[in-house]
């Protein structure tokens, strides 16, 4: 409904003009000259589209005045409705409304998906590399501009305010695994992280913070992860001057399809029933297929660095792994992982 108003307002708001003029064009004349309806209702027809036939029975004094006040009245009117309804058509707007509600009914049958709010500088990566790992994704953008970009046709978009809930829930919060906000206020993010914990308690979100003031109260709010991209930036080019060698791994690491190591999560519920409570080196002599366990986290979410090979698996844990791209792909094919 909403989308129907703000693509239709105005030509909602040109045929309301017209109907009124009609109407009280009609009404006047049964009143003036005592006209059936249907006399009437010609007769405004034909004054107010201007035609210039001659009307229906000769006018009285009362009638040729309320005649000339009716053209007066609304030849704007019927000038701006006829305008109103042509740049819909030949401006394209409706090409633009069937494109959003091929959208939105696109988005109603997601599952599992991501959201991402804004789609500025840092959600446009995270946009990017969600596509590049083939997540489902749709991203909440107000600029007309940018959704309407031929240059992004490949991205699902839902036009709207992402602080606003009605936006939210278009873009299918309930069904989504994850939220990106990348706004470029903290107020916004902050609002729309109170709004997705409150629409959706068990979705992850991630946050973009500016300042680290703003990092608490995001948290606070309902965020999982909060990030100041201006930070980890510098944190990583300064990281590049002290361990280049290092940073230049990890990167070929992070960097998937362009170099000939990868990393990969396993979860627990991953494994198969016989490999359930088994410890990490008996795993790896069954079906790492090369790769090594650099790293856990148990139930409980604490991290264990390159784990030792007695340590038991146990439910709600996941296992780090390290391997080239076919030994990942080995991997996932023992597990079962798509």
């Amino acid at each position: 409904m909403l989308l129907n108003y703000r693509y239709f307002a105005k030509v909602y708001y040109a045929l309301f003009l017209l109907v009124v003029v009609v109407l009280s064009g009609t009404f006047g004349f049964m009143i003036v000259e005592g006209w059936s309806f249907f006399d009437s209702f010609y007769m405004t027809i034909i004054t107010v589209s201007t035609v210039g036939f001659n009307e229906v029975n000769p006018l009285s004094d009362g009638g040729k005045l309320f005649a000339a006040f009716l053209i007066i009245s609304s030849f704007g009117t019927f000038a701006f409705a006829i305008s109103a309804i042509t740049s819909y058509i030949v401006g394209g707007e409706y090409k633009a409304y069937f494109q959003e509600y091929k959208s939105i009914k696109s988005v109603k049958k997601m599952q599992d998906h991501i959201i991402v709010c804004g789609f500025g500088r840092v959600g446009r990566q995270a946009a990017h590399d969600l596509k590049f790992y083939g997540k489902n994704y749709v991203v909440i953008e107000n600029d007309n501009e940018v959704t309407e970009d031929r240059k992004f046709h490949d991205i699902t978009f839902v036009k709207g305010d992402s602080t606003e809930d009605q936006t939210l829930i278009t873009a299918n919060i309930q069904e989504a695994t994850a939220l990106i906000t990348a706004l470029p206020k903290d107020a916004d993010n902050l609002f729309v992280v109170l709004s997705a914990r409150e629409l959706n308690p068990n979705i992850k979100i991630i946050s973009r913070a500016t300042s680290y003031s703003s990092m608490r109260k995001l948290r606070i709010a309902g965020a999982d992860n909060v990030i100041m991209p201006d930070t980890v930036g510098g944190a990583h080019m300064a990281s590049l001057v002290v361990n280049p060698n290092i940073m230049e791994f990890m990167d070929l690491i992070k960097v998937s399809g362009k170099a000939e190591i990868n990393l990969e999560e396993i979860s627990y519920n991953d494994l198969h029933e016989n490999m359930l409570h088994s410890t990490i080196g008996d795993l790896q002599d069954k079906s790492m297929s090369g790769c090594n366990v650099i790293g856990y986290r148990d139930a409980s979410g604490e991290y264990i660095i390159n784990p030792a090979n007695d340590i038991k698996i146990m439910p709600n844990s996941k296992l780090f792994v390290l391997g080239n791209p076919e030994q990942i792909k080995r991997l996932n094919k023992t597990l079962g992982i798509d």
